[in-house]
């Protein structure tokens, strides 16, 4: 992963540059040399990273480079941001200012001297270049790693024959049925049929089972198979169809292999144009693949088929109006218990029923390792397979995941898993790299927020504006949402959940991936997570395998850790990231000096402590000194102060200051507005400010959340041209509001969540203004007492979310919200409706786009009548609400008790 580190350090080096050279004329000369010698080597590292896997000394040569790379950028934006901050202006700064023009002359030679050692490092590893016969590598540029040799021994491997077919085959009988009646149908065919999943699943197994099955053989007259690989040879795969398809002589072979690549692709196209074929294409890894293929395929109505097999969604889903995708799904428990008893156990019959409870119960436990994929299940049951006793089998129990996941025994060796899912993030372009591997900061079984994940790409520098396409609107966090779609389209990322708009919401890694993804990252020395710090414990790298400085550091506390982060540490001074897990369980021993140490990490830029309730805290005033942090988070923490050095942190994107303590009088110091490259602010739920908090000059800003109208000007707002989600609380009264709303009125349209609190009684009219200003809003939440929703609301055509909490509204404001055309969530929680509001009726017709119902706790509801046609497109439902009569039409009645998670405790 050298190659997508030199490339990043490159561009945010060539991005600072250009942004502050004012304060770095006097070490331009040698940033220029560096940045040359980094470009220089750029061309090399595709070859290095692809090698280092089966060379120690190649391997010690990249993180060598990489070090290099990351110091050099350490230096440099650490040296420009110093004299950013210390240059100010104003008579009463004067002296201050020569001192700072003083120490600047003077640290200017040494810096000077650090880049030119930096420098000289890269050459001579640049020199070094023949002695490791690295190549320069100049194709295929955004494709994924993996060396030469390496690759045709994995190919090797994972070749496919059409002749193999699986013995014990288990969980796919009703995907062998669907998949069937698509292929032999006459009407309403499908041109592709593409089999989609993850590695490991059973594409290839599946797509045997069809090749070979009985139907299938009677419909189609010719056949053909090829695996076709990352590696794809264009004329290997027409070639081999071709000679299957029409039972090549071995004359007819070499009159083939005399053809031309047009006159072969020509002559498959007539043959499957002409006759009723299958051709199934395993193993398709990119579009750029089929792309390349599809001349020698008919693109014209035809009775042949082609079939895919593939891990990439942008493969499966193919461009054609003929194309079906059919989506693999992991075993279930008693599927993947099956598949390990065929393979595992031989012979039943023999076995005393005793112990084959316990090799059961054994088995079981073991199988939740697997989470339903096939490949794991094998691997596992091919170790247990020459375990007879029951002893043995508990030894594979202990360490049950090395064996899944390596493969590897005390007497013998046997396939793991791990290399089969490697092959995925080999594939994957290098600047997506950095991005998966980030996702091993979570423990196993995490729900990742997409939210805070993408923030956190964007602050480590790992997604940049120059991968969107020309005259794209997109931000960084929009890039950065389509990276992870990416990872999800090559099954290397799970959903979790979705929200309103069909954005991901949420995602995980399954166990076997995210254990590969955390090999890949010691690889590469680009994490490492400490478990449980005390004070006689280091959180220097201990792993003698792990090269190069460690970067990033996840850290996970339980009751045993009586500290957050170790102080002193010689890995502090070149920390880039540090996320703490488990601190909602955490209570320490002493909150003294607990978040001291954090003045010690001087070029952080991630720095997450969320969670931290059990004591009260104070953030360090050295936090000021941390001049690269780009996020920070102390969400849910217990913080007594906002701390005015806070204000020093020029490069902070993202801040999120939701404390949990119940200060009202917290002082928020009106330094925000230096934090000018800020894109998330989150302040906290309880403040107060002297004075007004000014924020006019956060032109980045798309995200402010708890804008007070008592201590911030809503005029600011208007300047705020990149906001897109607001919350407001109205908690006092405020004049010409009307007016101020009309000049922010081209800001506030942009604004696509919307959240209004509204605390005072009589605020209803200004919560109502703020909302009719904000006409493009796909997400609404309304809090607080709102009697009456304003009429002009199902004019809002963008409006596909609407929660209403502790309103109040009217019995008829029922119409109102029934009404709106596009509405697909909609969530009625404590006190939503008025207190003399007995019935909720959905009346026919109404609702007529929602799929999601949330009634929470509506103490004041004692009936709840759905008419016929209500809610058509409702798909879930989640009620918790004590009601005395529920009516449903038949229909309706039906649907929900068939298709939906019903819940209702009656009184």
């Amino acid at each position: 992963m050298a190659e997508a580190v030199v490339s990043f350090v490159l561009q945010n080096v060539r991005e600072f540059t250009t942004q502050e050279a004012k304060f770095l004329s006097g070490v331009s000369h040698q940033i220029e040399v560096a940045q040359t010698e980094l470009q220089l080597m750029q061309g090399f590292l595709k070859d290095a990273d692809a090698r280092q896997g089966q060379d120690e000394t190649v391997r010690i040569w990249v993180a060598k480079i990489r070090d290099a790379a990351y110091d050099l950028e350490d230096v440099i934006q650490t040296y420009g941001l110093k004299v950013v901050s210390q240059k100010k202006r104003g008579p009463k700064n004067v002296f201050k200012r020569f001192a700072c023009i003083f120490k600047e002359g003077v640290d200017v030679p040494r810096i000077g001297n650090e880049i030119e050692n930096i420098t000289t490092r890269i050459s001579d590893l640049r020199s070094s270049l023949q002695k490791y016969n690295i190549k320069e590598l100049t194709t295929d540029r955004d494709g994924g790693g993996g060396g030469e040799s390496s690759l045709q021994l994995h190919e090797r491997l994972r070749r496919s024959y059409s002749h193999v077919v699986e013995r014990d085959v288990v969980g796919l009988e009703s995907n062998v049925e669907e998949l069937v009646m698509h292929l032999v149908k006459d009407k309403n065919r499908h041109r592709v049929v593409s089999i989609w999943g993850m590695g490991g699943l059973g594409k290839t197994t599946l797509a045997r089972q069809l090749y070979h099955d009985k139907k299938v053989r009677q419909h189609f007259h010719s056949f053909a198979w090829v695996c076709v690989s990352q590696r794809c040879q264009v004329r290997n795969v027409w070639e081999g169809s071709l000679i299957e398809l029409i039972s090549a002589t071995k004359e007819k072979k070499q009159e083939i292999k005399d053809m031309t690549d047009d006159e072969i692709a020509k002559k498959l196209f007539l043959l499957l144009q002409e006759m009723r074929c299958l051709v199934i294409l395993d193993d398709i890894w990119r579009i750029e693949t089929w792309n390349l293929l599809k001349a020698a395929f008919p693109n014209v109505e035809t009775e042949s088929t082609i079939l895919l097999t593939t891990r990439n969604q942008a493969v499966a889903t193919l461009p054609n109006r003929n194309a079906f995708l059919h989506k693999l799904q992991p075993l279930n428990e008693n599927e993947s218990w099956k598949l390990l008893e065929k393979k595992a156990i031989s012979e039943k019959a023999d076995i005393d029923l005793g112990m084959y409870k316990k090799k059961r119960e054994l088995g079981t436990n073991m199988l939740q390792h697997c989470k339903g994929l096939p490949l794991a299940i094998i691997v596992l049951a091919g170790v247990l397979a020459r375990k007879n006793t029951v002893r043995e089998w508990e030894r594979v129990h202990e360490n049950v995941h090395e064996y899944i996941r390596k493969g590897i025994g005390h007497e013998e060796e046997y396939e793991g898993a791990s290399w089969v899912l490697a092959l995925s993030y080999d594939d994957l372009p290098y600047h997506f790299k950095p991005c998966f591997l980030y996702l091993g900061h979570y423990p196993e079984d995490c729900i990742i927020p997409v939210s805070t994940l993408t923030k956190l790409w964007v602050a480590e520098c790992l997604i940049f504006l120059r991968q969107k396409r020309h005259g794209s609107e997109k931000t960084m966090e929009d890039i950065a949402r389509d990276c992870l779609s990416e990872l999800v389209e090559r099954c290397l990322v799970q959903v979790g959940t979705s929200g309103s708009t069909g954005t991901i919401k949420s995602c995980r890694i399954h166990d076997l991936v995210r254990d590969m993804c955390l090999l890949k990252a010691k690889e590469e020395s680009f994490l490492q997570i400490k478990y449980s710090l005390q004070e006689n414990t280091s959180s220097v790298a201990a792993e003698a395998t792990q090269l190069g400085k460690i970067r990033r550091l996840a850290i996970y506390l339980d009751e045993k850790a009586n500290k957050l982060v170790s102080s002193r540490d010689e890995t502090n001074g070149h920390l880039r990231s540090l996320l703490l897990f488990g601190l909602e369980e955490w209570m320490p021993k002493s909150e003294k000096g607990l978040l001291s140490p954090l003045k010690d990490f001087k070029v952080l830029r991630v720095l997450k402590v969320e969670g931290l309730d059990k004591v009260e805290l104070e953030l360090p005033s050295e936090i000021g000194n941390m001049l690269h942090l780009r996020f920070l988070s102390v969400r849910h923490s217990q913080i007594k102060r906002f701390p005015p050095s806070l204000g020093n942190l020029v490069c902070l994107q993202t801040l999120d200051f939701r404390v949990s303590s119940l200060y009202d009088d917290m002082v928020i110091p009106n330094v925000i507005m230096k934090m000018k490259q800020l894109r998330h602010l989150y302040l906290p739920w309880y403040y107060r400010v002297k004075g007004k908090l000014e924020l006019s000059s956060l032109g980045h800003l798309q995200t402010l959340y708890n804008l007070s109208s008592e201590y911030c000007d809503l005029k600011d707002v208007g300047r705020l041209t990149n906001l897109r989600k607001l919350r407001i609380r109205v908690s006092s009264s405020l004049q010409n509001l009307e007016e101020i709303l009309k000049s922010t009125g081209s800001t506030l349209n942009r604004i696509r969540s919307l959240l209004v609190d509204n605390k005072m009684n009589s605020g209803e009219e200004q919560a109502i203004q703020i909302v009719l200003s904000c006409r493009g809003i796909y997400k609404l939440k309304l809090e607080g007492p709102i009697a009456e929703l304003p009429k002009e609301l199902h004019n809002y055509t963008n409006l596909t979310k609407l929660e209403l909490y502790r309103c109040g509204l009217k019995e008829d404001q029922m119409g109102i919200l029934q009404k709106l055309p596009n509405l697909t969530t909609l969530c009625l929680q404590y006190q939503a409706f008025h207190e003399n509001t007995k019935i909720l009726v959905f009346s026919k017709g109404g609702f007529p786009s929602l799929q999601f119902l949330d009634v929470h706790n509506l103490a004041e509801i004692t009936e709840w009548r759905v008419e016929e046609g209500a809610m058509p497109s409702l798909c879930r439902i989640k009620l918790s609400m004590r009601i005395q009569r529920y009516w449903f039409s038949p229909k309706e009645a039906f649907l929900l008790f068939n298709f939906l998670m019903f819940i209702i405790w009656p009184k």
